[in-house]
C-alpha cells in the first residue's frame, strides 16, 4: 500500500497536461525501447493529435523508486467535464498545471473546484517559464488568490510550487535554475500526495470509467477502496438504486506504463480494470458476494445540447460513404453510448432520425468527425439546447463565457455578447489584452465564434463551461441574412458566380458539383434567395468588346464542421460525407419549402 501514488493531472486547454505525462513516461524509462520523436505517447487518436487537445481521460502507470504512481490525464475542455468529475475519484491528490503567462483559467477554475469539494490536496506546477513575456510569480499569486476564492481549506492553501518547461523536459523548485529533468517533480509527488487509505472490511470498488474491447465488450475501470479481488472471484454489483446483481470476474487488469497488464489479484488502493461484468453503469460497486456493502453513487452531468442526425437522402448520397443506411448510424451511435457517458440517444417518429444529446457543440462534432472518417454519410439538424420545466418555469442552460481579446476590439465583443443577452461579470486589463468574463445562455453561444472571429480578426480567444440551469432569458436575435439556394442540380459555372456576386458571399468554387436546394452562399440581405449558378454563356459568333473579360472569383467561404453546425438555421441540416461538408435545405424542391413556411404560419 505504501507504494502506490493515485494522481490526476487538470488544467486548462493546451497548458501542457499530456506534453507533462509523456515527459514523465520518460522519466520513468518506460517508453525508451519504441520511443517516437515528437510525437505525443497519450494523445493516440487522430483527432487529439490534429486539435492538440485531450478527449478521453487515459491511465498510465509510473515506476520510480520502488513507487508506483498512477496518472489519470484529464481532458481541459469544459464540453468533456463529464470525464474529469468521475476520475478525481479515483485520485488522493491532484497535479494542477498552470500556464506561467495565462495563468488559471476558467476551466482550469471548472476542474479545481471539483477536487477541492473532494478535500484533494494539489501540487501547483507552472509550466511555460520558458515562454517570453511570462509571469511565474504572477500565475503563483493567481492561483493561490483562486485557491482563496473557492474555499480552500487552510492545509490545500499550503501547497508545493514546482517551476519548469515540460516541452524542454525540467522542473525546479526555482524557476531562475533550470535543472536536467523532471524528477523534482516525481519527488514532490511521493512526497506530498497521500497513500491510498487502507481501508478494512469486505470487497468494495466504485465503478468510476470505463473501457471497451470488441472481444470482451465492456471493462469496468475504477479504484479499489478497500478488501482484494481476484480472477474468477464470484461478486455482487450493487446498482445506484439499490439492487444487486450477482457476477463472477473473468480477468483482472492494472495499469503498466502505457497497457494493461493482466493480474492474478489487486489489493485495496491500487486502479484495476474488471472484465466480465454485465450491465453495469459508472456509479455502481463491486462489492462482497455475500456481504454486498455499496458505496455513494456518482452521477454523470447531464447533457445539455441536442442535434437531429438523420440518414443522408441528399442526390449525392451513397458516392463517398460505405454506410449510409439507418441500421449503420443507429448501431455505431449505439456502440458510442457504451463508452461515451455523458451522451443519450432518443429514436424520433421518423425511423431514419436519431435525436443525441451531448454536452455542447464541441462534444457532438467529436463525434460527428470521428463517424465520418470511419466512412458515414448522414446528416446533423441545427443544435438545440436542452430546456427544462422547473416548477412550472421554462429554465435553460447558462455559461461562464471568458474572451480574451486585444483592446481595441474589446467594445465589439462585449456589443456581440450582450445582445445575445450574456451579463459581464469582470474585465481585467493583461498587458494589451482584455479578459472578459460574461454569464451568457448555452445558446447564446452557438454560432458567436466565428462572427467573434470576423470581429476581432481572428484575435479572440473563447472559453466556456457550463455553470447551471437559469430561467428563460427570452428571444435571441439570430442569423440575420438569409441563403443563397442552387435551383438546379449541375456544375457551378464561374460565369453564374461572377454574375451573381453583388448577391453575396459563396462557400462554392468554380467546377464544383451541386445539387437543388444545397446553400452555397450567404446572402446580402434577410430572407433566402433561389439563383442558377449552372447557366453558362449563350455563345455567338460575334465577339464583343470589353463582355469576355477573365471572370475573376475571391476564394470560396469554407467552413470547419463546428462553425457549419453553428452557421446553419432551423430549416437547414448539414451533409456530412468522408470527404465533403455541404449546407442544404431540409427541403430541397422550392415549392416543398413554401408549403412548409405556410403549413408553419396557419400552425
Amino acid at each position: 500500500m505504501k507504494n502506490i501514488r493515485n494522481i490526476a493531472i487538470i488544467a486548462h486547454v493546451d497548458h501542457g497536461k499530456t506534453t507533462l505525462v509523456d515527459k514523465m513516461i520518460h522519466a520513468g524509462q518506460l517508453f525508451k525501447e519504441h520511443e517516437v520523436a515528437g510525437e505525443l505517447i497519450l494523445d493516440n487518436n487522430d483527432l487529439e493529435r490534429e486539435r492538440g487537445i485531450t478527449i478521453l481521460a487515459k491511465n498510465v502507470a509510473i515506476s520510480y523508486k520502488g513507487t508506483k504512481i498512477n496518472v489519470i490525464d484529464t481532458p481541459g475542455h469544459a464540453d468533456f467535464g463529464g470525464e474529469v468529475e468521475r476520475v478525481l475519484n479515483m485520485a488522493d491528490g491532484v497535479l494542477l498545471l498552470v500556464d506561467a503567462f495565462e495563468g488559471p483559467m476558467p476551466q482550469t477554475r471548472f476542474v479545481l473546484q471539483k477536487a477541492l469539494q473532494l478535500g484533494k490536496k494539489a501540487i501547483v506546477v507552472i509550466n511555460k517559464v520558458d515562454k517570453p513575456n511570462c509571469n511565474p510569480d504572477w500565475a503563483h499569486e493567481a492561483v493561490f488568490d483562486l485557491m482563496c476564492s473557492l474555499d480552500a481549506t487552510e492545509e490545500q492553501l499550503d501547497f508545493p510550487v514546482v517551476y519548469g518547461s515540460a516541452k524542454q523536459g525540467w522542473m525546479s523548485h526555482d524557476w531562475n535554475k533550470p535543472t536536467e529533468d523532471i524528477t523534482v517533480l516525481l519527488d514532490d509527488i511521493i512526497k506530498h500526495v497521500p497513500e491510498p487509505d487502507a481501508h478494512e472490511g469486505t470487497t468494495q470498488l466504485l465503478i468510476t470509467s470505463l473501457d471497451f474491447s470488441n472481444y470482451t465488450g465492456r471493462i469496468a475501470v475504477g479504484r479499489l477502496n478497500r478488501g482484494k479481488l481476484t480472477a474468477n472471484q464470484p461478486v455482487s454489483v450493487v446498482k445506484k438504486d439499490g439492487s444487486i446483481q450477482k457476477h463472477r470476474i473473468k480477468q483482472l487488469f492494472v495499469f503498466d506504463g502505457l497497457a494493461k497488464k493482466e493480474a492474478a489479484f489487486v489489493e485495496s488502493g491500487d486502479i484495476c480494470a474488471v472484465v466480465g461484468i454485465e450491465g453495469f453503469e459508472i456509479g455502481d460497486t463491486i462489492a462482497d458476494f455475500e456481504n454486498p456493502e455499496g458505496l455513494d453513487p456518482i452521477f454523470v452531468d447531464e447533457p445539455t445540447m441536442s442535434m437531429l442526425f438523420t440518414i443522408n437522402d441528399s442526390p449525392f448520397f451513397g458516392q463517398e460513404g460505405k454506410f449510409v443506411t439507418s441500421r449503420h448510424i443507429r448501431e455505431r451511435l449505439e456502440r458510442e453510448l457504451e463508452k461515451n457517458l455523458a451522451m443519450r440517444m432518443e429514436e424520433t417518429n421518423s425511423a431514419d432520425s436519431f435525436m443525441v444529446f451531448g454536452r455542447g457543440v464541441l462534444h457532438l462534432s467529436i463525434l460527428i468527425e470521428t463517424m465520418r472518417r470511419e466512412g458515414y454519410e448522414f446528416q446533423i439538424g441545427q443544435p438545440k439546447v436542452i430546456v427544462r420545466q422547473v416548477d412550472g418555469v421554462k429554465n435553460e442552460p447558462m455559461e461562464e463565457l471568458t474572451i480574451d481579446v486585444p483592446e481595441s476590439s474589446s467594445g465589439k465583443c462585449i456589443e456581440m455578447v450582450t445582445r445575445r443577452k450574456g451579463v459581464m461579470k469582470s474585465m481585467e486589463p493583461r498587458n494589451d489584452r482584455f479578459i472578459l468574463r460574461f454569464e451568457i445562455p448555452s445558446r447564446g453561444i452557438i454560432g458567436l465564434r466565428s462572427n467573434m472571429m470576423t470581429a476581432t480578426q481572428g484575435e479572440a480567444i473563447m472559453t466556456h463551461r457550463f455553470l447551471n440551469y437559469e430561467p428563460w432569458k427570452g428571444e435571441m436575435p439570430g442569423r440575420q441574412n438569409g441563403s443563397l439556394i442552387v435551383m438546379e442540380t449541375g456544375t457551378a459555372i464561374a460565369y453564374s458566380l461572377d454574375n451573381l456576386q453583388d448577391r453575396g458571399t459563396f462557400f462554392v468554387e468554380a467546377g464544383e458539383e451541386v445539387y437543388e436546394g444545397q446553400v452555397i452562399g450567404e446572402n446580402n440581405r434577410p430572407g433566402d434567395l433561389v439563383i442558377n449558378v449552372t447557366k453558362t454563356k449563350k455563345l455567338t459568333n460575334m465577339r464583343a468588346s470589353g463582355s469576355d473579360d477573365k471572370a475573376s472569383l475571391p476564394p470560396p467561404r469554407r467552413f470547419s464542421l463546428e462553425e457549419a453546425l453553428e452557421y446553419i438555421q432551423e430549416d437547414e441540416y448539414v451533409e456530412v460525407t468522408p470527404k465533403s461538408i455541404r449546407l442544404r435545405k431540409v427541403y430541397l424542391k422550392d415549392f416543398e419549402r413554401k408549403k412548409s413556411q405556410k403549413e408553419f404560419v396557419m400552425a
